[in-house]
């Protein structure tokens, strides 16, 4: 929806709560004007129901709005006199339009110093769930999201099973464009996997203010820009296309940012013509053939060379993902005959390789130079170009965009150069060739951007033997980004939970004295 259809849309939905309520607003002594003015009848009704006026905030969050609605409704009937569970399930299920009913068909009065407290205890229950849910749903949708690692992507930078904390104020939150959605789940609700939203009505696209960009080399989580891997399906077997804030969520590492120009060399990234330099806990991993001798142990592969993926075994030749650091180690090992490093050279087209075009027979390892494009800036535009810029005119800002032979036209004019009207950023993963990231399908918009990792909260490794070895305490409670071996301060958190329930016991003892 454009800006013009979502004012059009809120007017209506003024309308509607004023023809449902501008009776209400008399008999509690209020103008029946007051229930059509936008915003203003919000803080009145708050007035009326007996709540706090920092409720109006919630009801224009987007997400959480539809959770404060029902509230409303009921608390809106109940201030008239109409508490009983019948009239609470008639508000609900009609979505409040059982207010017209009372507006227009009861002679109800005003209770003007009713009780809040609920009456039963179950009252009490569903109180507290709700508005732990509005806020769990605030701080999930706005501040801090729950992250698990799903694959070995970013191994062993981070590892398969580890959960985080992804920051959504660092870049700026974005704000939900899906308006109706289930809380705090993604694409799809847990067991029955069916869709958990409506792709209509849509928000425009906004960001909050966030407090740094996007650094090279950062990890960061977005939603995945070629949405193939989908959850669900519609009863006729399609896949379901999905809105921006509902595709996969994946995690890599920033490598390129706006502006830079990117090129890989036998699988080194090198940025404006010089090779990166990646953080110190920047764990980058390649393929490499082993040859070894009688006598090796390949079970020291994974566990003193560290590898994450074995293959092979005949004749003494082994497939190993290793570091370079680990690879140089087992180099020096008497019974290795060799370890290469599996290279995929350029010149050989591959159309899973973005941009998916003969002119640039490039491989994973082999790749580019190609341009990150960055806002405002400008680009010729030919066919030579088109194929890195396509997805980006068409979908990402847009445009309709047709091709007459070596002409291109946009929105039905000849274009011979364009403009990017946002930032793009370029993703990949430390496992470098068992990764797939931005060589298979191209630029990240920074309106797919989610927010930065920031903590290991937990960490479980799903192949250990055991309850006790499956977690892995020295990841737990450690930071996702800095230099140095991760330090874990889940110590400092326990001491920290003693002292405040030592705390808590002590003034409860004085309370009581």
């Amino acid at each position: 929806m454009t800006m013009l259809e979502w004012f059009f849309f809120f007017l209506i939905i003024q309308i509607v709560h004023f023809a449902g309520t501008w009776k209400l607003y008399k008999k509690a002594g209020r103008k029946s004007w007051e229930a059509i003015i936008p915003i203003y009848n919000a803080v009145v009704l708050m007035q009326i129901i007996s709540r706090p006026k920092w409720w109006v905030i919630l009801l224009f969050i987007p997400v959480i709005n539809l959770l404060m609605f029902p509230v409303i409704w009921v608390e809106t009937i109940r201030s008239f006199g109409k508490n009983t569970t019948v009239d609470t399930f008639l508000v609900i299920f009609t979505l409040g339009f059982y207010t017209y009913y009372v507006n227009y068909a009861l002679d109800v009065n005003y209770i003007e110093d009713r009780s809040l407290k609920p009456r039963t205890e179950l009252g009490e229950w569903v109180s507290s769930v709700v508005f732990a849910i509005v806020a769990a749903t605030l701080v999930h949708t706005y501040i801090m999201q729950p992250y698990t690692i799903p694959t070995s992507s970013l191994e062993k930078s981070l590892l398969v099973g580890d959960f985080l904390f992804v920051s959504k104020f660092h870049y700026g939150a974005r704000i939900p464009m899906t308006t109706i959605a289930a809380p705090m789940v993604h694409d799809s609700l847990p067991l029955i996997k069916a869709k958990s939203y409506l792709k209509k009505p849509q928000l425009p696209y906004f960001r909050l203010p966030g407090f740094q960009k996007i650094k090279r080399n950062e990890i960061v989580v977005f939603s995945w820009p070629a949405d193939t891997v989908r959850f669900f399906r519609d009863k006729s077997g399609i896949h379901v296309d999905k809105p921006i804030d509902k595709k996969s969520n994946y995690v890599k590492r920033c490598v390129g940012i706006p502006g830079d120009s990117l090129e890989i060399i036998n699988g080194y990234i090198y940025i404006n013509g010089k090779r990166t330099k990646l953080p110190d806990r920047t764990k980058t991993q390649y393929f490499h053939r082993v040859i070894v001798k009688d006598g090796f142990n390949p079970n020291s592969l994974i566990n003193r060379y560290g590898s994450t993926e074995l293959g092979g075994g005949q004749n003494g030749e082994y497939f190993v993902n290793l570091t370079d650091e680990n690879a140089r180690k087992l180099k020096n090992n008497p019974l290795v005959k060799s370890v290469v490093k599996e290279i995929s050279p350029k010149g050989n087209f591959n159309k899973a390789i973005f941009p998916h075009n003969k002119q640039y027979p490039w491989s994973i390892d082999n790749y580019g130079p190609i341009y990150i494009p960055e806002e405002g800036k400008t680009v010729a535009l030919n066919t030579k170009s088109l194929p890195f810029y396509k997805r980006i005119i068409e979908e990402y800002e847009h445009n309709n965009l047709t091709v007459n032979g070596d002409e291109i036209y946009i929105n039905g004019k000849l274009a011979t150069s364009y403009t990017f009207k946002q930032n793009y950023y370029w993703m990949m993963g430390d496992n470098r060739q068992n990764s797939e990231d931005a060589r298979y399908w191209g630029y990240v918009p920074f309106d797919h951007i989610v927010g930065k990792p920031v903590f290991i909260f937990f960490s479980w490794d799903s192949n250990a033997q055991g309850i006790a070895n499956k977690i892995r305490w020295e990841r737990v409670f450690t930071t996702v980004h800095g230099s140095g071996k991760p330090v874990s301060y889940l110590n400092y958190f326990l001491a920290f939970l003693a002292l405040w329930y030592g705390f808590s016991v002590y003034r409860k003892r004085k309370r009581e004295e």
